[in-house]
């Protein structure tokens, strides 16, 4: 992949965007749906969360309470030795955070695969502020690979030698892991100085997470989307091999900034995209909001005056997937 710094070649990109958009169209059948469970185990809780496959049938609506996904719940898998992405949201996200890039690269021929992490999700945030889930959530998708190709619904279905990452904030954090970089915690520590959380509270006593920490050489490609990136030098990213598609908003948010993804976009020591988008917060990598999410969680779905989040995603959305078939291939 060629290394590309821009805030938008706006002809050229949107040429390639509605190309793309059309040829998967003409592609297309419907994302299916269904929920699933790891169970538990030595290394860790269930993990909860939902699969988006293949499906031939003609898409339909799936009403998931206060959002409401396209596809067709629990449609035979269609096809076989598929891709496989992963996704980890971001702090207190949840499986559904990017449902609609689930369900492009389904459409596309594509298995896809996001769960809750334990305790720093939307219906858990129990542990969200201690370094333990640092620790945990590269374990949690590494878990949730095995699962997908070991005793999932859909393993038979999935070639193993092609699986991908999508990563968003802590969730992006988590792929530079899984892809070998190694934080140093005590980086924060200036950023920790004046700030009465309990994660700084940890860091200024040095109560760094012991165990070890979790890379996974099986993943061959990642997209992340403004990672939480303070504890990465360049040094520390090293080990990263893989392609890497990497965006960033322009405005940043929830302890993202911008010149910390533009660290990450220098350090990393393979060719790979960057995108900046123009106008952006943090959240606009999220799905767009339905009215009803709008109202009760306005500090995500508000974004600022004159940008668009659906046609964002649209170009987004696009970008990704062909982002994975360049590197996965296609079906």
């Amino acid at each position: 992949m060629v290394k590309i710094r821009h805030l938008y070649r706006r002809q050229v990109f949107s040429f390639l965007v509605s190309l793309i958009l059309l040829l998967t169209a003409a592609a297309a059948q419907a994302a299916g749906f269904r929920f699933i469970e790891a169970p538990a185990g030595p290394d860790g809780p269930a993990l909860t969360g939902a699969m988006w496959s293949p499906c031939s049938a003609a898409p339909g609506e799936i009403d998931l309470g206060n959002i409401t996904v396209t596809g067709v719940k629990n449609c035979p898998i269609a096809g076989g030795k598929l891709p496989l992405v992963v996704i980890s949201h971001g702090r207190g996200g949840s499986f559904l955070g990017h449902h609609d890039v689930a369900e492009t690269l389904a459409d596309a021929g594509f298995v896809v695969a996001a769960i809750n992490h334990p305790g720093d999700t939307a219906s858990d945030m129990s542990r969200s502020d201690d370094l333990s889930v640092f620790a945990e959530r590269p374990e949690d998708i590494k878990r949730l690979i095995d699962f997908m190709i070991g005793a999932s619904p859909a393993a038979a279905n999935i070639d193993p030698g092609r699986i991908g990452f999508f990563g968003f904030s802590r969730g992006g954090y988590t792929g530079l892991l899984l892809l070998g970089a190694n934080p140093d915690w005590a980086l924060a520590t200036a950023f920790c100085e004046q700030s009465p959380i309990h994660i700084c509270d940890q860091i200024r006593r040095k109560e760094f997470p012991a165990q070890p920490l979790t890379h996974d050489p099986r993943i061959k490609a990642a997209v992340l989307a403004d990672p939480l990136a303070l504890v990465f030098t360049a040094d520390s990213l090293q080990g990263i091999k893989a392609p890497v598609q990497l965006w960033a908003s322009e405005r940043g948010g929830d302890g993202v900034t911008p010149d910390m993804v533009a660290a990450v976009d220098t350090g990393l020591p393979i060719k790979h995209e960057y995108h900046v988008v123009p106008n952006s917060g943090h959240f606009a990598f999220l799905a767009p909001c339905p009215p009803g999410l709008t109202k009760d969680r306005p500090e995500l779905c508000t974004d600022a005056p004159g940008f668009d989040r659906s046609a964002f995603h649209q170009q987004f959305n696009a970008a990704v997937l062909a982002f994975f078939r360049a590197q996965l291939g296609d079906r």
